[in-house]
Protein backbone atom coordinates (compact mmCIF):
# COMPACT_ATOMS: atom_id res chain seq x y z
CA UNK A 1 0.00 0.00 0.00
CA UNK A 2 2.92 2.32 0.64
CA UNK A 3 5.03 1.48 -2.42
CA UNK A 4 3.08 0.70 -5.56
CA UNK A 5 5.76 1.05 -8.23
CA UNK A 6 5.67 -2.68 -9.11
CA UNK A 7 2.11 -2.19 -10.40
CA UNK A 8 3.38 -0.06 -13.28
CA UNK A 9 5.61 -2.46 -15.22
CA UNK A 10 6.63 -5.41 -13.08
CA UNK A 11 3.20 -6.87 -12.29
CA UNK A 12 1.95 -6.75 -15.91
CA UNK A 13 5.13 -8.53 -17.05
CA UNK A 14 4.82 -11.17 -14.33
CA UNK A 15 1.18 -11.76 -15.19
CA UNK A 16 1.99 -12.13 -18.88
CA UNK A 17 4.74 -14.64 -18.09
CA UNK A 18 2.72 -16.55 -15.49
CA UNK A 19 5.15 -15.75 -12.68
CA UNK A 20 4.05 -15.18 -9.09
CA UNK A 21 5.00 -12.19 -6.97
CA UNK A 22 5.96 -12.20 -3.30
CA UNK A 23 5.83 -8.64 -1.97
CA UNK A 24 8.32 -7.93 0.78
CA UNK A 25 7.19 -6.05 3.88
CA UNK A 26 3.47 -5.85 3.05
CA UNK A 27 2.85 -4.22 6.43
CA UNK A 28 5.25 -1.37 5.69
CA UNK A 29 7.80 -2.59 8.25
CA UNK A 30 5.01 -2.54 10.85
CA UNK A 31 3.67 0.89 9.98
CA UNK A 32 0.39 -0.37 8.51
CA UNK A 33 -0.48 -2.18 11.74
CA UNK A 34 -1.48 1.19 13.19
CA UNK A 35 0.78 0.74 16.19
CA UNK A 36 3.46 3.26 15.20
CA UNK A 37 3.00 6.98 15.72
CA UNK A 38 5.27 10.05 15.61
CA UNK A 39 6.43 9.35 19.16
CA UNK A 40 7.79 5.94 18.24
CA UNK A 41 11.44 5.32 18.89
CA UNK A 42 13.58 2.52 17.51
CA UNK A 43 16.72 1.08 19.04
CA UNK A 44 19.83 1.43 16.91
CA UNK A 45 19.74 -2.27 15.99
CA UNK A 46 16.25 -1.81 14.50
CA UNK A 47 16.59 -1.11 10.76
CA UNK A 48 13.72 1.39 10.98
CA UNK A 49 15.97 3.67 13.04
CA UNK A 50 17.77 4.65 9.82
CA UNK A 51 14.81 4.56 7.41
CA UNK A 52 13.63 8.04 6.34
CA UNK A 53 10.00 6.91 6.29
CA UNK A 54 10.25 6.34 10.06
CA UNK A 55 11.34 9.86 10.98
CA UNK A 56 8.68 11.45 13.20
CA UNK A 57 7.57 14.00 10.60
CA UNK A 58 7.09 11.28 7.96
CA UNK A 59 5.31 8.97 10.38
CA UNK A 60 2.94 11.82 11.19
CA UNK A 61 2.39 12.71 7.52
CA UNK A 62 1.67 9.08 6.61
CA UNK A 63 -0.94 8.60 9.33
CA UNK A 64 -3.58 9.48 6.74
CA UNK A 65 -3.07 6.03 5.22
CA UNK A 66 -3.22 4.35 8.62
CA UNK A 67 -6.45 6.18 9.45
CA UNK A 68 -7.99 4.97 6.19
CA UNK A 69 -6.96 1.39 6.99
CA UNK A 70 -8.27 1.68 10.57
CA UNK A 71 -11.63 2.92 9.28
CA UNK A 72 -11.98 -0.07 6.97
CA UNK A 73 -10.76 -2.42 9.70
CA UNK A 74 -13.50 -1.17 12.03
CA UNK A 75 -16.13 -1.70 9.32
CA UNK A 76 -14.86 -5.23 8.64
CA UNK A 77 -14.31 -6.21 12.29
CA UNK A 78 -10.65 -6.79 11.46
CA UNK A 79 -7.30 -5.34 12.45
CA UNK A 80 -5.39 -2.81 10.35
CA UNK A 81 -2.75 -5.47 9.63
CA UNK A 82 -5.44 -7.82 8.34
CA UNK A 83 -6.84 -5.14 6.05
CA UNK A 84 -3.39 -4.34 4.63
CA UNK A 85 -2.72 -8.03 3.98
CA UNK A 86 -6.23 -8.67 2.63
CA UNK A 87 -5.67 -5.79 0.20
CA UNK A 88 -2.48 -7.43 -1.09
CA UNK A 89 -4.20 -10.82 -1.36
CA UNK A 90 -7.11 -9.26 -3.27
CA UNK A 91 -4.91 -7.77 -6.01
CA UNK A 92 -4.16 -10.96 -7.96
CA UNK A 93 -4.33 -14.66 -7.02
CA UNK A 94 -0.64 -15.06 -7.84
CA UNK A 95 0.47 -12.36 -5.38
CA UNK A 96 1.36 -13.80 -1.97
CA UNK A 97 2.61 -11.44 0.77
CA UNK A 98 5.25 -12.46 3.31
CA UNK A 99 4.64 -10.53 6.52
CA UNK A 100 7.36 -11.00 9.07
CA UNK A 101 6.66 -11.62 12.72
CA UNK A 102 8.38 -12.83 15.84
CA UNK A 103 5.22 -13.50 17.84
CA UNK A 104 2.67 -16.28 17.54
CA UNK A 105 -0.21 -13.88 18.19
CA UNK A 106 0.87 -11.72 15.22
CA UNK A 107 1.17 -14.80 13.01
CA UNK A 108 -2.38 -15.78 13.96
CA UNK A 109 -3.56 -12.22 13.31
CA UNK A 110 -1.84 -12.21 9.91
CA UNK A 111 -3.42 -15.56 8.99
CA UNK A 112 -6.81 -13.99 9.74
CA UNK A 113 -6.32 -11.71 6.74
CA UNK A 114 -7.22 -14.64 4.49
CA UNK A 115 -10.72 -14.54 5.99
CA UNK A 116 -11.22 -10.82 5.26
CA UNK A 117 -13.13 -10.35 2.04
CA UNK A 118 -12.86 -7.10 0.15
CA UNK A 119 -15.54 -6.82 -2.49
CA UNK A 120 -14.70 -5.56 -5.95
CA UNK A 121 -16.31 -2.22 -5.08
CA UNK A 122 -14.49 -1.96 -1.73
CA UNK A 123 -11.21 -2.77 -3.44
CA UNK A 124 -11.84 -0.15 -6.12
CA UNK A 125 -12.72 2.48 -3.51
CA UNK A 126 -9.68 1.59 -1.43
CA UNK A 127 -7.35 1.72 -4.43
CA UNK A 128 -8.81 5.08 -5.45
CA UNK A 129 -8.27 6.46 -1.94
CA UNK A 130 -4.72 5.08 -1.69
CA UNK A 131 -3.78 6.54 -5.06
CA UNK A 132 -4.56 10.03 -3.72
CA UNK A 133 -2.27 9.66 -0.70
CA UNK A 134 1.30 10.82 -1.14
CA UNK A 135 3.62 8.81 1.08
CA UNK A 136 6.32 10.86 2.83
CA UNK A 137 9.87 9.63 3.31
CA UNK A 138 11.96 7.22 1.31
CA UNK A 139 11.64 3.47 1.84
CA UNK A 140 15.37 3.13 2.44
CA UNK A 141 18.29 5.36 3.38
CA UNK A 142 20.14 6.79 0.37
CA UNK A 143 23.05 4.38 0.79
CA UNK A 144 20.66 1.42 0.31
CA UNK A 145 18.31 2.89 -2.29
CA UNK A 146 20.34 1.82 -5.33
CA UNK A 147 20.46 -1.77 -4.11
CA UNK A 148 16.70 -2.11 -3.75
CA UNK A 149 15.37 0.06 -6.55
CA UNK A 150 14.21 2.64 -4.03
Amino acid sequence: MMWRSPEEQLLPALEELGIGFVPFSPLGKGFLTGKIDKNATFVSSDFRSIVPRFKPENIEANQILVELIKKIAAEKDATPAQIALAWVLAQKPWIVPIPGTRKLERLEENLGAAEVELTHEELKDLNDAISKIEISGDRYPAEFANRVGK
